[in-house]
């Protein structure tokens, strides 16, 4: 990651509306959604989408012909995002208040990418770990991709304390009873980014 990208990251920080905390410009999105391969007519899922930022790019990126299903438990972040959509008119984005250690209210096999950005590490989250990935791959696709993006478990001045931190291992260890295969790992300098595909028949 270098100065350039570091400098692009305190200035929008600075300068974009602040609708809730995001790790969205902790690191180059680009770099993100060039991991995701997003294309126009796919089916994305942002699960504990928070302020809604990835699913904003991402609703953008598949067009009217797509989707983007953001889920998040907080009531008013879903309220601001779906009308930040309509303002720009997004209309593949559908914001939905949901509990994503609960059933998601999508049906099987129907996702192509699913997101879940610096949200495994919070512990009402972490404790359902097992139930989370095993809901995700229902709802994916066949071969569909996963990414989680997490802090890495280091030391540092901001962020959740080292002791709630996942590691690229931990999350290994936790998805791996859940049918996928990993396809690598990204640095996003105070983050990083693990990539897995979904294994299930396409009669499952």
């Amino acid at each position: 990651m270098t100065d350039e990208v570091g400098r692009k990251y305190h200035h929008h920080e600075h300068n974009r509306p602040r609708r809730g905390p995001s790790s969205y410009f902790m690191h180059d999105p680009e770099v993100v959604f060039d991991t995701l391969a997003l294309k126009a007519g796919d089916r994305f899922l942002d699960m504990g989408c928070g302020p809604g930022d990835y699913s904003l790019e991402a609703s953008g990126i598949v067009g009217d012909s797509g989707v983007v299903y953001a889920l998040d438990k907080t009531q008013s972040m879903i309220e601001a995002l779906n009308a930040e959509a309509n303002d720009r008119g997004l209309t593949s984005l559908k914001a939905m208040a949901a509990d994503i250690t609960e059933p998601l209210p999508i049906e099987d096999n129907y996702i192509d990418v699913c997101l879940i950005a610096t949200v495994l590490h919070i512990p009402a989250v972490s404790k359902h770990i097992k139930s989370v990935f095993d809901e995700i791959h229902r709802v994916l696709k066949p071969g569909g991709r996963l990414a989680v993006i997490e802090c890495k478990k280091e030391d540092m001045p901001f962020g959740p304390p080292k002791s709630m931190r996942l590691s690229p291992d931990d999350i290994e260890r936790a998805i791996r009873q859940s049918d996928f295969k990993k396809i690598g790992v990204i640095d996003l300098k105070y983050n990083y980014m693990v990539h897995f595909t979904a294994i299930k028949s396409v009669h499952s």
